[in-house]
């Protein structure tokens, strides 16, 4: 008599759901989010002084040198918090996706040893960098009151938004470069390339009335540089932070149809989320090979 193994109770080796095993695993993505902030700065002197250092410094260079030096600041009013609440933003985008592309590579003892769930390396990179973007967060709040500005729904509300919309779009982006970084290399090239795009290409150091009035030939242009989710995060915590600090008459308010743009970059976010799964489950097939 022939008997018959009911195998509905495994699970094919090596084949998992994505990102939503992320959530079968959530002890182990735990365990990889202590090792990548433990391990951060360990044997460093400062260690997460370097935090708020490196931050400030940056801050200062480019308050130096693009505020008073070049004279950017003239037309803006408390230019400092406008500053340096754009550049909070960029900071996180930059620092997530270039942990985000090493993951992989960086963890490949694990990845050739034993079978996880390969996301959850990219995943635990990304709350490693909001863990270590916090204490700017703290800053610039720290500031900002100092400077009369009282939280309200409003603000608070899109803060949060700012902050999911640059935490799905970095996660997207970092599938796609953290699978591809790993038979190619030149992926963490590349993401330097973007990493000193994306600190121009929002409005941090000007505004985005500066660009209205450059493309106002080719208003495509402008709907294209708006629809960027970094610069709609960074308009969210300039109207948040900013903007309520300032006289109403120095407000630049929002861009025109930007809840158009608000559309655009979330269209954006689930491409790159769909196209970074999709690439990232067809080449972790050969991760363990390639590494």
């Amino acid at each position: 008599m022939t008997n018959t193994l009911d195998k509905s109770a495994f699970d094919t080796p090596g084949r998992g759901r994505g990102l939503l095993d992320v959530f079968r695993y959530r002890y182990l993505l735990r365990l990889l989010i202590s090792k990548t902030t433990s391990l951060r700065y360990r044997n460093s002197v400062l260690g997460w002084l370097w935090s708020y250092v490196r931050p400030t410094v940056q801050f200062l260079v480019y308050f130096l040198v693009v505020g008073e030096i070049m004279g950017f600041k003239r037309g803006i009013d408390s230019f400092p918090i406008y500053l340096f609440s754009g550049l909070v933003v960029v900071n996180l985008f930059n620092e997530a996706i270039g942990a985000t592309t090493r993951a992989i590579v960086d963890n490949k003892a694990l990845v050739r040893k034993i079978y996880l769930p390969r996301e959850l390396f990219p995943i635990s990179a990304v709350v490693g960098s909001f863990i270590h973007f916090l204490p700017q967060l703290a800053v610039l709040l720290l500031v900002c009151i100092l400077f009369g500005w009282v939280p309200t729904f409003a603000s608070v509300g899109l803060l949060l938004a700012g902050l999911l919309i640059v935490v799905l779009f970095v996660l997207g982006v970092g599938l796609l470069f953290s699978a591809i970084n790993v038979r190619f290399r030149d992926a963490q090239n590349f993401i330097e390339i973007i990493r000193t795009i994306a600190t121009w290409a929002s409005p941090i150091m000007y505004t985005w009335v500066m660009v209205h009035d450059r493309a106002h030939h080719y208003p495509w242009i402008f709907d294209i540089y708006m629809s960027n989710p970094i610069t709609v995060a960074v308009e969210m915590f300039h109207e948040a932070m900013w903007s309520p600090i300032v006289p109403e008459t120095a407000r630049f308010g929002w861009p025109p149809d930007f809840g158009w743009n608000i559309a655009a970059a979330i269209g954006v976010i689930i491409v790159a989320l769909a196209l970074g799964q999709l690439v990232f489950r067809r080449f972790e097939r050969t991760f363990a090979q390639d590494l």
